[in-house]
């Protein structure tokens, strides 16, 4: 059983920066690929960035690649998801994930955090 646990969203001003942070439990963080999935109102859930469980490889959708990194942080077993230049289409809720043993883009988590809202205004 993992538990994850999102923190830092909020609301920012477009061109404005977030960093979301998620904090999982459990002894087998190394066994999961990590990653960010959002969902917009009226919209369904969609694959934002994803690290693998090696920390090796790294995806992104093409929506949010060149503005959103995202890393992992194996000793505090947390994941960072940074967004940079933000847009008010990126204003969703969203939700960290964890799927074992992924080596390439995420697909099918296994567990989701409870997710966190960010709301970007023009």
């Amino acid at each position: 059983q993992v538990q994850l646990v999102e923190s830092g969203g909020g609301s920012v001003q477009a061109g404005g920066s977030l960093r979301l942070s998620c904090a999982a439990s459990g002894r087998t963080f190394r066994s999961y690929a990590m990653g960010w999935f959002r969902q917009a109102p009226g919209k369904e859930r969609e694959f934002v960035a994803s690290i693998s469980w090696s920390g090796d490889n790294i995806y992104y959708a093409d929506s949010v690649k060149g503005r959103f990194t995202t890393s992992r942080d194996f000793a505090k077993n947390t994941v960072y998801l940074q967004m940079n230049s933000l847009k008010p289409e990126d204003t969703a809720v969203y939700y960290c994930a964890a799927e074992l043993w992924r080596a390439q883009a995420m697909r099918g988590p296994n567990y989701w955090g409870q997710g966190t809202q960010v709301t970007v205004s023009s």
